[in-house]
């Protein structure tokens, strides 16, 4: 389908990746192949939109930055779309962050793609060495922290509704599943 989408036969070089330029879709580069899906939901954009309002202002604190929906280069040829990441100060004019800069990675968990939210990308961000992963359900809002261990990560807590995630690193911020879920 991505051949007939993007006019394109066999895998896919990174240089051939960021030549698409913007799309409508999400696209991201696993390893040669593009991976497509469409816009998310309302509620997903929601989740992502609170949780992006409680962590900017708790990045800004710590003199790193958020950004929602954009380029990370785990490695060459592997450059995933995270929901949000919160970063060292990078150079905004570049085409992708790379994960090197990268301390926390944030994933609004989509039904229809939950495997690669929680087997997948979980995989690929700690093999980058990125510390923070921290995945989120649609449904009700809790939380699952990850910390990095080595190439996987451990989890670190689980925050259910009616609870609170006291974030202390990289950044400071007190985050409740309720503030979330629309």
């Amino acid at each position: 389908m991505t051949a007939a989408v993007f006019g394109h036969d066999g895998p896919w070089t990174e240089e051939e990746y960021l030549a698409l330029g913007e799309t409508q879709q999400r696209v991201e580069l696993f390893d040669g192949s593009l991976h497509v899906t469409p816009a998310p939901t309302p509620r997903h954009q929601r989740i992502q939109r609170n949780l992006g309002n409680l962590l900017e202002e708790a990045a800004r604190s710590a003199g790193l930055e958020l950004l929602e929906t954009v380029n990370v280069r785990l490695k060459p040829g592997r450059i995933p779309i995270p929901d949000l990441v919160v970063t060292q100060p990078i150079d905004f004019d570049e085409p992708m962050v790379e994960a090197q800069d990268v301390r926390l990675v944030c994933e609004i968990i989509s039904p229809s793609n939950a495997a690669t939210d929680k087997v997948l990308k979980m995989h690929y961000y700690a093999a980058a060495g990125i510390e923070w992963y921290l995945l989120v359900e649609q449904e009700n809002g809790t939380l699952h922290l990850y910390r990095r261990h080595g190439q996987h990560y451990s989890e670190h807590s689980v925050t259910k509704p009616g609870e609170a995630l006291m974030l202390t690193e990289p950044v400071r911020a007190t985050i409740r599943p309720e503030d979330l879920v629309p």
